[in-house]
């Protein structure tokens, strides 16, 4: 099992078009006790990001523009093993969320999302990836 301060101290890159969101989420989570968050609202940067950071937990918008979040969960697995990403897809559109799954997300939230249930998705998805991480099945 891991330790709490582990799991808070897993990398997170948030990914949103709309800087007020990136707020809402940075603070959300800092509130939790997550300290090692960056983030983007240019989507173009993402796999860049990732292939330098090696994020444990990524958190995608999906519907930006210029380069909407389908086409950067394409990108990502040009840059990691899909089995190996870790994305929860932020969407406001129903409907959207098997194609994100079946795109490479691991799992996805619902805009507006509620905060309780966004911070229990965040932590166990980074607990699950730090775990797999540790077993040897991928890299930190």
């Amino acid at each position: 099992m891991l330790n709490p301060s582990e799991v808070l101290s897993g990398k997170i890159l948030i990914v949103d078009d709309q800087p007020p969101h990136i707020l809402l989420l940075e603070r959300m989570l800092r509130g939790a006790g997550y300290s090692a968050l960056s983030s983007t609202h240019d989507p173009h940067l993402v796999c860049d990001l990732h292939r330098a950071n090696r994020y444990d937990l990524i958190l995608l918008d999906l519907q930006i523009p210029g380069l909407d979040g389908f086409r950067v969960l394409e990108g990502l697995k040009q840059v990691e093993d899909e089995s190996r990403l870790s994305v929860l897809v932020m969407t406001a559109h129903p409907g959207n969320e098997t194609r994100a799954l079946q795109g490479g997300a691991r799992d996805f939230i619902s805009k507006p999302f509620n905060a309780v249930d966004l911070l229990t998705r965040v932590y166990k998805m980074l607990e699950r990836r730090l775990l797999e991480a540790r077993a040897g099945l991928h890299p930190a």
